[in-house]
């Protein structure tokens, strides 16, 4: 690792290296995967697709998704999250799911190149130079023509809509932190950490050397990409 290059577990939020925290990670984030499942399906994936989670937090996506494929390698840069992930694989008997630890940056992979990498929520944690340097580490690792999966939270708008933007988002919080972030949770996301806005990293995906195929945001703030390699 060369000494200058960022810290991937410091800057994944204390909360998610904390177990309790994990524990009721799920609940909280009441993620259901079947829309990204079906924007891969749509590029092809399949029964011989190898898939790369980075980001896999506690297992969501990268269960579903070993369900319907070859190999399925799931990473994250939390002990904490890895264990639990692990922990269900094994309940599970899941064969074809391999948990490692690493992100973005730290990740490495040999074998046979994958055709998919799916992410969520997990590159607002990088600064813009570091978010600049996790795509194009995502493209050598995939095939030629390979396909990215990218959700996250993402401000489509613009820095003069940012306040009205940012207030609306804000007062539609959950008050219940069991079932979602609330307004507090979410200012802390603004303030401390690291979303950027749709016209910027959307440049740092083509300089990076993606073509965007399909893009959607819900309520301004959640963005979801899907982009190819372009060989």
């Amino acid at each position: 690792m060369r000494d200058w290059w960022l810290d991937e577990a410091a800057h994944a939020g204390q909360e998610h290296l904390d177990a309790s925290y994990v524990a009721g990670y799920e609940r909280k984030a009441g993620f259901d995967p079947s829309e990204d499942l079906d924007s891969l399906r749509r590029h092809g994936f399949g029964s011989d697709s190898i898939l790369v989670d980075i980001g896999a937090g506690t297992g969501v996506f990268a269960i579903s998704a070993a369900r319907l494929c070859r190999q399925v390698i799931g990473a994250d840069v939390s002990p904490a999250m890895t264990a639990a992930l692990r922990a269900r694989v094994d309940d599970l008997g899941i064969k074809n799911l391999t948990v490692v630890e690493g992100g973005f940056l730290s990740f490495e992979y040999q074998g046979e190149p994958p055709g998919f990498v799916f992410t969520r929520n997990a590159l607002h944690q990088l600064p813009d130079f570091w978010k600049t340097i996790a795509p194009g580490r995502i493209r050598l690792l995939l095939r030629p023509g390979g396909i990215l999966r990218l959700r996250d939270l993402v401000y489509d708008f613009e820095p003069a809509e940012s306040e009205r933007n940012i207030g609306l988002w804000l007062s539609r919080a959950v008050r219940d932190s069991s079932v979602g972030w609330t307004a507090e949770e979410l200012t802390v996301h603004v303030r401390d950490e690291f979303s950027t806005y749709s016209w910027l990293l959307e440049p740092m995906l083509e300089r990076s050397g993606f073509r965007i195929l399909e893009r959607h945001f819900h309520k301004n703030v959640y963005g979801a990409y899907t982009c190819e390699w372009k060989n």
